[in-house]
């Protein structure tokens, strides 16, 4: 038996929320309502300026691995934070909230924690502000053997695809996985980090992957056609395994030489953050449970379903009591 059930590898991000109105946004220069990056000295001056901030653990795949966690599936983070108050912190609630968090806050660090200042608006609107910092600085030396060695499934975050040691230590725990006998999966994260290194995720797909987690848009710019029957069937030749979403269309599976098509959940949406992450946490369950691909896809749209319901990018319902009741458990 394995360590882990699901190891992941991905951004650090730690999620710094505080509450502001159009007045101080428009004070501070914050355009309302998106996601842009800024650079050190802006994180700074945004940090310093939040009056009632609270901080929990975020990035893409740390999403997915709390989500599991909820269902009861062992889970471990490889990320990089630094040895700050931020990054202590990171590390002390992901460990204690059932994520091993293998990889100690890196000392003399030359760049802090990454953090996502999120402004909340009266009107529920978020405004978020992130700076990457170190957690895209992941490279082979941060995959321990014991760790990505040690699991039943892998998965990666391809948001670290932009720098060269992430692709390094990409392929370093895709290898060491699937020695083990883990599957490897990757998310392709954004259309426009597939753009940026189109190349280079076709090696790793076609290469030590075993499944792909994308969006539609996000698939076809990776094989650059408008075909959906065109890249199901590139992708899954590739790798076997291509897990589809395309918003209120649900998602489309396709293994091998056979597709299943899966609606989406119905409820208002409140909150669009996490909703990928979380559709990955329950497709990733019903995978290394044993369902079949139809049920894996429901698990995945009713967990998505769960988190768009309400602020916040992590469950909030009982997931597994959602898959008892639609009879998937």
């Amino acid at each position: 038996m394995s360590k882990y059930q699901v190891v992941g590898i991905g951004n650090a991000v730690s999620d710094v929320i505080s509450h502001a109105d159009d007045t101080f946004l428009d004070h501070m220069g914050i355009e309302k309502g998106i996601m842009q990056l800024v650079e050190r000295d802006r994180a700074g001056v945004l940090y310093a300026a939040m009056q009632d901030r609270t901080e929990t653990p975020g990035g893409s795949v740390a999403n997915t691995l709390a989500g599991l966690g909820t269902l009861g599936v062992k889970t471990a983070f490889i990320g990089r934070v630094a040895d700050d108050a931020i990054g202590r912190r990171y590390a002390e609630v992901t460990q204690s909230e059932g994520t091993d968090f293998p990889n100690p806050p890196v000392t003399d660090a030359a760049l802090p924690t990454s953090r996502s200042m999120i402004f909340v608006s009266p009107d529920g609107e978020r405004s978020m502000n992130t700076y990457l910092g170190i957690s895209q600085d992941v490279s082979p030396a941060d995959v321990d053997p014991d760790v990505a060695g040690d699991c039943d499934v892998l998965f990666l975050e391809g948001y670290l695809f932009d720098k060269d040691p992430g692709k390094e230590a990409f392929f370093k725990a895709a290898d060491l996985a699937r020695a083990a006998g883990a599957r490897a999966g990757i998310s392709l994260s954004d259309p426009f980090c597939v753009d940026r290194h189109r190349a280079d995720f076709r090696a790793l797909i076609s290469g030590p992957m075993d499944y792909v987690i994308c969006n539609e848009d996000e698939l076809k710019s990776l094989y650059q056609t408008d075909d959906l029957d065109t890249v199901l069937a590139a992708a899954s030749e590739e790798c076997g395994l291509v897990v589809c979403t395309r918003s209120g269309d649900g998602v489309a599976i396709q293994a091998g030489g056979e597709r299943t098509d899966v609606p989406v959940v119905s409820v208002v949406p409140v909150d669009s953050t996490g909703a990928g992450d979380q559709f990955a946490a329950g497709f990733l369950y019903g995978l290394t449970t044993g369902h079949d691909m139809e049920t894996c896809g429901r698990m995945g749209c009713i967990a998505a379903g769960e988190v768009i319901s309400h602020i916040g990018p992590r469950p909030e319902a009982d997931l597994y009591a959602l898959f008892r009741k639609a009879g998937l458990v």
